[in-house]
């Protein structure tokens, strides 16, 4: 199993390409089930949660071809002449919560989808109740097998009004999709607004969806008896692009961020701005930089778009670990995602939790200590610290990592972080 080593206390300075969203591309790979005709998706993450979802797409009925376009960048013809099975088995959806994706696609084209209730993350319980109610609404059977829904709709699905009870994004992406091919109009309301499902929604359009709404929490689709295909490229990946300006926020230096956009962060860069860090739009995206010796302390809470991101909170804990003063980081969204504070007070935090709230008290710097990564957030967030720590950080079980990070070591010691990947068989 690999880790990485770090010898932290380097500035970082020169640029890093932000690749596309690993959450805009996994819905985007499920919409290739929709249709017969061909999806090309261009700036595509590198990323392991991609081929595992490749694999099963796979076992659908989707053929997939990965390959490096004239730019360089990754990306993947599919198309799905027809559906092989509706089936998801547990083996492949156990890897990745996000499998669940295939649901409304299965239901809306071949009329059934069995799907092994979904893993991923060890972050806390997130069910999929809503997207099922969701899909009774639309005419669906719903039942549970020896842990697999099994979801059919022999006459189709048909438009509906559904009020989301919660706020939840791969529901909203799940129903989205089935109601492209449902009878009728269907209103999605209460709906996630995070950019990745205006990103999913943009490319049904182009498919020839008829949605109304997109980037709204009301969602209205008229639904069409086939969709064709289209060629869409991946937005740029916000938490990558929000992960490494708090990783230079906290070393100090100054790096571009290039292939991405300010407005992809919009609660973000007022909370580092406060804590003392300097933003300037260019060309190719922004540059970032610490105006100051230390980081100022900050209170924030994580919320559903377009508040204070969840995939962004573990990281802004190592930045109040440096912090002058004490910092309140509270989780709204799930009830598990601490698990990186006590590897993080390994490395010398002050951190205090109590119930879904970390009291952190600054120190001036980290100490390098040997960690483990729990979940693909926690595992980058060690990275940060790592980067800021005295002497060397080693940080096993990285496969996290390469879950939801492209290439990051090679992206981080290219702005000169003393950074490396140790295999196995090296260590």
């Amino acid at each position: 199993m690999d880790k990485i080593r770090i010898i932290g206390g380097t500035p970082l300075y020169g640029q890093i390409k932000i690749s596309g969203a690993k959450n805009a591309a996994l819905p985007l790979i499920s919409a290739s089930l929709l249709t017969d005709a061909p999806l090309v998706l261009k700036n595509l993450p590198d990323l392991a949660d991609v081929r595992t979802f490749k694999s099963l797409l796979n076992h659908l009925g989707v053929d997939i071809v990965f390959k490096h376009d004239v730019d360089g960048d990754h990306a993947g013809a599919l198309r799905a002449h027809s559906i092989q099975s509706t089936e998801a088995p547990y083996d492949q959806v156990r890897k990745m919560r996000a499998s669940v994706l295939v649901l409304g696609p299965l239901v809306a084209r071949a009329g059934r989808a069995k799907v092994s209730l979904p893993g991923g993350c060890a972050i806390g319980s997130r069910p999929i109740d809503m997207h099922l109610k969701g899909l009774e609404h639309m005419g669906a059977d719903i039942s549970l097998e020896d842990g697999y829904v099994v979801v059919e709709a022999r006459n189709g699905l048909r438009g509906a009004d559904y009020t989301f009870p919660g706020i939840t994004v791969t529901g909203t992406e799940n129903l989205l999709m089935a109601a492209t091919l449902a009878k009728g109009t269907t209103r999605l309301m209460n709906a996630a607004r995070e950019p990745e499902i205006s990103d999913l929604a943009h490319c049904l359009v182009a498919m020839g969806a008829k949605i109304d709404g997109i980037g709204t929490s009301t969602l209205t689709i008229e639904g069409r008896d086939r969709l064709g295909g289209t060629t869409h490229s991946v937005l740029p990946d916000r938490i990558e692009t929000g992960t490494y300006t708090m990783a230079v926020a906290l070393t100090g230096g100054e790096v571009e961020l290039t292939e991405t956009s300010l407005d992809l962060i919009p609660s973000v860069v007022p909370a580092l701005e406060s804590m003392g860090v300097h933003f300037e739009k260019t060309n190719r995206g922004f540059k970032v930089k610490r105006q100051s010796d230390r980081l100022k302390a900050i209170d924030i809470e994580t919320e559903p778009y377009p508040g204070f991101p969840t995939d962004l909170q573990a990281q802004m804990t190592v930045l109040a670990t440096m912090a002058e003063g004490a910092s309140v980081i509270t989780e709204t969204i799930f009830e598990n995602r601490f698990m990186h504070v006590p590897e993080l007070m390994r490395m010398g935090a002050d951190i205090r939790v109590r119930g879904n709230t970390a009291f952190v008290r600054g120190i001036p710097r980290l100490k390098g200590a040997p960690v483990m990564a729990t979940d693909l957030r926690a595992s980058v967030s060690l990275v940060i610290a790592g980067l800021a720590a005295e002497d060397e950080t080693i940080i096993n079980r990285v496969y996290h990592l390469d879950r939801g990070y492209e290439h990051i070591e090679n992206k981080l010691s290219a702005c000169g972080a003393h950074i490396e990947r140790i295999h196995e068989s090296a260590a």
